[in-house]
């Protein structure tokens, strides 16, 4: 996996942390999923760029 993307997942994640926060706080169940959401889309990126990793690890 890249740097750059290994940052921009970690970064998406910690944007999705902050949105449910802010939810959390406000009570606003909008913020809270699309924060939520933002989370799992991080999390998906990360085990993508990893099956790609491991995939580069067993070709090389």
């Amino acid at each position: 996996m890249s740097t750059e993307d290994r940052v921009k997942a970690t970064a998406k994640n910690i944007e999705g942390k902050a949105q449910e926060a802010l939810g959390n706080v406000t009570g606003d169940p909008e913020d809270q999923a699309a924060g939520k959401a933002k989370q799992a889309e991080a999390e998906v990126r990360h085990t993508t760029e990893d099956a790609k990793d491991k995939v580069k690890e067993a070709i090389d």
